[in-house]
């Protein structure tokens, strides 16, 4: 520790001046730099302790128009953050273009795109995106059309793992069981309040005259809540407290009438075909089961499938895989502590060139070319009844 002596401090001070004056170039240049160090660190310490809603919002109103692009083949946890993001943004005057690549054919699916009057664009190529912004809901990294992988996205809003992240903001989650749950937190930290509006069957939407600024309407709740319910089975696996808290939020302006015509749609007949195939054809070593159901032309049949096989009794985990245009679809499901279900997909496919796969620990999913999967490529290919043991080893913890 070091002592100045008053007298010392005096002639430092009164030294103080003569520098000025013999330095005034040098002197002024760390003054500026004082000034820009602690100016610019507040500024930054501003931003970064702004709340995540407020800095995506902040993004969203630097543009004119941004594209929300979502899954292929989105779900209802999709499609509500893709909701969830049009609200946002069309609170700061950006317009928003919601977007998907594949297909939407599971009857929740379709009834959640019919009952609630949305209206979503397909994407084909990279040239269908027609704004410069876009945004990633329910996954991190684009995909599914011809071009994805050069988009750089602006935000990624997620709660899957992966290592994308959006070129100005990023909130990926992965302890969240719905990505909706993420988009439910931001409304509810911006105090947002709801208001019920009929939009199914209507002709003309929502009458914006009517529209309380910053408020929530009652078909966007009605989704976001869906949303979370669809991906954590009805708040029974894989969701966390958040997930219960945000549904609590949301159910303030749930139209519940809206909520149950989408819960129970019409059954596709394929679906139960699909179902029956998979249990009657079921391969079991408890507790661990897989089928394979050959054929599909609604590959949406297949996770369904999945759902039901993992119901029966002695079953904790499960696989259905089945083939529609040459491509092996895979879902997986979960509801065994020792098995991550998206890790068994993974570890199963990694050495098939072209076949993709992962998920959380309790839904996961694939696609195996089947070209490569019959040894197309620097591969000696897999037959189907090795790829069968590849999946028990797998759920075994033998891969």
């Amino acid at each position: 520790m070091y002592l100045v002596a008053a007298g010392d401090l005096i002639s430092l001070a009164e030294g103080v001046p003569g520098y000025v004056s013999e330095n005034p170039v040098l002197v002024a240049g760390v003054v500026v730099g004082l000034v820009v160090l602690f100016g610019g660190g507040f500024t930054l310490y501003r931003y970064l302790t702004r709340s995540p809603v407020s800095r995506l919002q902040s993004l969203l109103a630097d543009h004119d128009a941004v594209t929300v692009l979502m899954h292929p083949n989105p779900d209802p946890d999709a499609m509500s953050s893709a909701l969830a993001v049009d609200q946002l943004a069309a609170a700061t005057g950006t317009d928003a273009r919601l977007c998907y690549s594949g297909e939407i054919r599971r009857p929740e699916n379709r009834a959640f795109e019919t009952v609630l009057d949305l209206e979503f664009d397909r994407v084909e190529t990279l040239g269908d995106i027609k704004t410069e912004a876009v945004v990633l809901v329910d996954h991190n990294k684009p995909r599914g059309f011809a071009g994805a992988e050069k988009i750089e996205p602006i935000a990624v809003i997620d709660h899957h793992p992966g290592g994308g992240t959006g070129a100005d903001f990023t909130d990926v989650q992965t302890d969240m069981g719905a990505c909706a749950t993420i988009f439910a937190q931001y409304f509810e930290s911006l105090e947002w309040d709801f208001f019920e509006v009929d939009v199914a069957l209507t002709d003309g939407g929502v009458d914006t005259d009517d529209v309380p600024e910053e408020a929530m309407p009652s078909h966007v709740a009605t989704g976001l809540i869906y949303g979370i319910q669809s991906d954590t089975r009805s708040l029974t696996n894989g969701c966390s407290a958040a997930d219960f808290a945000a549904a609590a939020y949301l159910y303030q302006g749930v139209d519940t009438d809206l909520l149950n015509r989408i819960a129970n749609p019409q059954v596709d007949a394929e679906v139960l075909d699909v179902k029956a195939r998979a249990i009657s054809d079921r391969e079991v070593r408890a507790p661990y089961g897989f089928s394979d159901v050959g054929d599909v032309s609604n590959t949406d049949a297949i996770p369904q499938a999945a759902d039901e096989l993992e119901t029966l009794e002695g079953v904790s985990a499960v696989v259905v895989v089945g083939e529609k245009e040459g491509t092996i679809r895979v879902a997986g499901r979960s509801r065994d502590d020792r098995v991550h279900i998206g890790r068994v997909v993974e570890a199963v496919v990694d050495d098939i060139p072209m076949a993709e796969g992962g998920g959380h620990a309790r839904m996961g999913g694939g696609k195996i070319p089947i070209e490569y999967m019959d040894g197309i490529g620097p591969s000696d290919g897999v037959s189907r009844e090795e790829l069968q043991e590849r999946f028990f080893e797998a759920m075994a913890g033998e891969r």
